[in-house]
């Protein structure tokens, strides 16, 4: 982690969300280390944590692309934080992004400026 930066973006550089969001943290003067799970892999340690600090359900993005070309089977197959987590390692892009943790050590999934907000002023 950036010695600077407390809070941690987990993601894929050309997600449009993702973009956003990092546009948000700058434009904040919020510094953040960025980790590209594309290119660096889904961390199992963070993984765990996400799984500890919010809803498997929360994390798998059943709206996106790569849900949608899963095989109906693996779709039904998940169904608990277990079955959620072998997902997300196979099909990282899977993950509802981004994945948020703020030096505060609260966690965020996905991306809005309300959220942002209350989560920068309640730090």
């Amino acid at each position: 982690m950036h010695p600077s930066a407390n809070t941690i973006v987990y993601g894929i550089p050309n997600c449009d969300t993702v973009k956003k969001a990092r546009d948000w943290l700058s434009a904040a003067g919020i510094a953040y280390h960025f980790h590209d799970f594309k290119k660096a892999g889904v961390p199992e340690d963070a993984l765990q944590t996400w799984l500890a600090a919010l809803d498997w359900a929360t994390l798998v993005n059943r709206k996106g692309t790569t849900w949608r070309k899963l095989d109906p089977a693996l779709q039904d197959a998940t169904m608990d934080a277990t079955s959620a987590a072998a997902l997300m390692r196979a099909h990282p892009s899977v993950i509802k992004r981004p994945v948020v943790r703020w030096s505060d050590g609260r966690w965020s999934v996905g991306f809005s400026p309300a959220q942002f907000e209350a989560l920068q002023a309640a730090q």
